[in-house]
C-alpha cells in the first residue's frame, strides 16, 4: 500500500458464567501490561472514559484497552497488507495466551464477530486509513466512495445467522428468521446513516470526525465504522486492499463517476439477498449490477496502479477473481470469502442434522466460526492454502512483540521499551509519547521511521531532572 492503515477490533467474551465475564476480561487486559509483559500500562487518563489503567499501548505497535464493556485490540499502523494480516491475527494470539495463563481456556473464550444473537448487541471493527489532505473531496468523489464502500460487502461480508433481535424497532424490517434466515453482512442492520461524525447510537458508513492522529495540515484519517470483522486472510485482504486502492483512486482524482440513491438502504437490501440478484439503484434512478459496479472501480485501480509493486498487483488478481467466482460459481470462493465460507459450511451442517436456519444450535455455531481458538475455530480448517495473504506462524509469533519496521510504530515502540528499561513513567499516544521535564517527542509523520530523532530526544529525557513519578501498575 502507499497508505497506512490499521484495525480496531471489538471482541465478544462467551464464559460459562456470564457473571464473571467482565472480570475476565479485565484480567486478560492486566495480564498483557504486568511487569510490562507485552507494553505499557496507561499511567494517566487519556479521556473522561478512559481513565489510568483502562489500557495502554502494545510493544508490537498496536494498543489494548476496554471499551464499552468490551476489549479492545488495534493493530499498529500498518504499511502492506502483509503486515496488517499477521499484526491482526497475533492479537488473536495475544488473547488465547492470556486465557491459558490465567486458567480460563475451558471457561471462556473471545469470538472475532459482530453481533451476540441475543440482546441484538453490535460491537465493530473499524478501519482506520491514512488519507492525504490534499485529496479532492468533491460532492461526486464522496459519493463515489460511499457507492464502494456499500458493494464491497460482497466480497468481504462476514455473514450472519438471521436478523438481529430489536431490529424492527431501527426501522429494519420484519425480525423472523425465516424471512432473512442468512445475510451477508453483520453491522448491516445496524448502520443508519452515510456520513455522521459520533459513533455510537447513530452508527454511519462514513464516521467525519477530524481526528488524524498526525499532522493535521497534511493527513486525514478515514474512520469507517460499517466493515465486519474478517476471519479468513483473503477476505481481509480483499477488505483493506481494495479499500485503499479505490482511496489511491480518490487523491488522483480518477473515481468512476458512480452514486447510489441510497446508501444505507443498499447496504441493508444487499446484505439480505445472499442468493442475489445484487441489482442496485443509481442516483439518477437506473439500476445497475453490484458486481458491474465493483468492476468499474477494479477497472479504474487496474488501469491506473497495475505493475506498480507486488501486493497492488495482487491485490488487484484477487479483486478481479472474487468478482468472477461471485458472478459465475459462488461456491469456488469457499475458503477465502467469510460469507460465502460459512454458509457453505452451515448448509452441509443443516443437512446432515435435519434442522432449519432458525435453530439456536446454529446460532451457537455462527459465534464458533469466529473463535479466536485455532482449536475451536470453524473457519480457519476451510482457508485457502494457497492464499498469498496466509501468514506463517513464524511470522504471527513475531507480530505479537515487533511493530512493523517501515512506520512510526517501530519509533514508538523503541521508545516504549528503553523508557521501560529505565523505569521511567511516560505518556503514550499514536502521535506523541511525554515525559515528565522533557519537550514530548512528536511522531506527526506517521511513515517515518528513522531512530535518530528518537534516540537524541531519549538522551535529552535521561540529562532532565527526574521527579520520580510511580507507575500505575494492573492488579497480578
Amino acid at each position: 500500500m502507499i497508505r497506512l492503515a490499521g484495525l480496531e477490533t471489538e471482541y465478544g467474551c462467551l464464559s460459562n458464567d456470564p457473571g464473571t465475564t467482565q472480570e475476565i476480561i479485565r484480567r486478560v487486559r492486566d495480564w498483557l501490561f504486568v511487569g510490562n509483559r507485552y507494553g505499557l500500562i496507561d499511567q494517566h487518563q487519556r479521556d473522561w472514559d478512559e481513565p489510568a489503567g483502562n489500557g495502554g499501548f502494545l510493544f508490537n505497535g498496536g494498543r489494548a484497552y476496554i471499551d464499552m464493556g468490551h476489549l479492545e485490540l488495534c493493530t499498529a499502523e500498518c504499511l502492506s497488507l502483509q503486515d496488517l494480516i499477521r499484526h491482526d491475527r497475533a492479537n488473536d494470539l495475544l488473547l488465547n495466551e492470556g486465557l491459558a495463563a490465567l486458567n480460563y481456556t475451558n471457561r471462556a473464550g473471545f469470538v472475532r464477530n459482530n453481533i451476540d444473537h441475543y440482546s441484538g448487541a453490535t460491537f465493530g471493527c473499524h478501519e482506520n486509513y491514512l488519507v492525504r489532505r490534499t485529496a479532492p473531496l468533491s460532492e461526486r468523489n464522496v459519493q463515489s466512495l460511499l457507492a464502494f464502500l456499500t458493494v464491497r460487502v460482497l466480497m468481504c461480508g462476514a455473514g450472519k445467522v438471521g436478523m438481529s433481535p430489536g431490529i424492527e424497532i431501527r426501522g429494519g424490517g420484519d425480525p423472523a428468521p425465516e424471512v432473512f434466515p442468512f445475510q451477508i453482512s453483520q453491522r448491516a442492520d445496524y448502520i443508519q446513516n452515510e456520513l455522521f461524525e459520533w459513533v455510537q447510537f447513530n452508527r454511519a458508513i462514513i464516521n467525519t470526525r477530524d481526528e488524524p492522529l498526525a499532522d493535521a495540515r497534511k493527513f486525514r484519517r478515514l474512520h469507517l465504522l460499517h466493515g465486519d470483522t474478517s476471519v479468513l486472510p483473503t477476505t481481509l485482504a480483499l477488505k483493506i486492499g481494495t479499500t485503499a486502492l479505490v482511496l489511491d483512486l480518490l487523491e488522483a482524482d480518477q473515481l468512476p463517476p458512480l452514486a447510489l440513491a441510497d446508501s444505507v438502504s443498499t447496504f441493508r437490501d444487499l446484505s439480505r439477498r445472499p442468493d442475489g440478484p445484487w441489482q442496485v439503484t443509481l442516483a439518477g434512478g437506473e439500476t445497475m449490477d453490484a458486481l458491474e459496479l465493483l468492476g468499474q472501480f477494479q477497472s479504474a485501480a487496474q488501469r491506473e496502479f497495475a505493475g506498480r509493486d507486488a501486493e497492488t498487483d495482487g491485490v488487484l488478481e484477487d479483486w478481479a477473481q472474487t468478482l468472477a467466482g461471485l458472478s459465475q460459481s459462488p461456491e469456488s470462493l469457499v475458503g477465502r470469502v467469510d460469507w460465502i465460507t460459512k454458509r457453505w459450511l452451515f448448509s452441509q451442517f443443516l443437512e446432515a442434522e435435519g434442522l432449519s436456519w432458525s435453530s439456536p444450535w446454529l446460532r451457537s455455531q455462527d459465534l464458533e466460526f469466529h473463535h479466536v481458538d485455532p482449536l475451536r475455530n470453524l473457519a480457519w480448517s476451510l482457508a485457502d492454502t494457497n492464499s498469498r495473504w496466509e501468514p506463517t506462524d513464524t511470522q504471527v509469533q513475531q507480530a505479537k512483540t515487533v511493530p512493523p519496521a517501515d512506520t512510526r510504530a517501530a519509533i514508538r515502540s523503541r521508545v516504549m521499551r528503553q523508557l521501560a528499561s529505565e523505569g521511567r513513567g511516560c505518556f503514550v499516544d499514536w502521535e506523541i509519547v511525554d515525559t515528565h521535564g522533557v519537550n514530548p517527542l512528536m511522531l506527526l509523520n506517521p511513515f517515518d521511521c528513522d531512530p535518530t530523532a528518537a534516540d537524541q530526544w531519549l538522551q535529552e529525557v535521561r540529562q532532565a531532572p527526574w521527579p520520580g513519578t510511580e507507575s500505575i501498575r494492573p492488579v497480578e
